[in-house]
C-alpha cells in the first residue's frame, strides 16, 4: 500500500465517490465503505496502514460514525479520524476533527492531511 491510505465510510454513494475523487486528486490510496460494519473489517485487516479514516456521522446499519470513529481510535490512536455531518457536531472523540456540511473541499484535506 502506499504511504498515505485514507478510509472512507459513508452511505451515500455519490457523497462516497465525491469524497474518494478528491483525496485521489491529491495522491492518496481510498478504501470506500458504505457502512460502519464494512469499515470495521477494513479496520480489523489493513489498521496499521491507514492514516486516516473519514466517516459520516449518520451511516446505515447497527453503528454510527462517531461509534465507528470511538472504535477506530482505541484500536489505533494514532488515526486521523475526521467526522462529517449536516447536523451540529455530536460529542466526538479525543483528537478527531469533525466538519459540518457542505465544507469547502479543502477544509477535508486540510482535516485528513494534518
Amino acid at each position: 500500500m502506499s504511504n498515505f491510505v485514507a478510509l472512507i465510510v459513508e452511505d451515500d454513494p455519490f457523497q462516497r465517490e465525491c469524497l474518494s475523487d478528491l483525496l485521489k486528486s491529491e495522491g492518496l490510496e481510498v478504501v470506500e465503505c458504505a457502512n460502519a460494519a464494512a469499515a470495521e473489517l477494513v479496520l480489523a485487516s489493513t489498521g496499521p496502514d491507514l492514516r486516516a479514516l473519514v466517516t459520516d456521522v449518520e451511516l446505515g446499519g447497527d453503528m454510527s460514525g462517531v461509534e465507528l470513529a470511538q472504535y477506530a481510535k482505541r484500536k489505533f490512536p494514532d488515526l486521523n479520524v475526521v467526522l462529517v455531518s449536516g447536523q451540529g457536531p455530536p460529542p466526538v472523540p479525543h483528537d478527531t476533527h469533525f466538519l459540518m456540511k457542505p465544507y469547502e473541499p479543502q477544509q477535508l484535506l486540510d482535516a485528513v492531511l494534518r
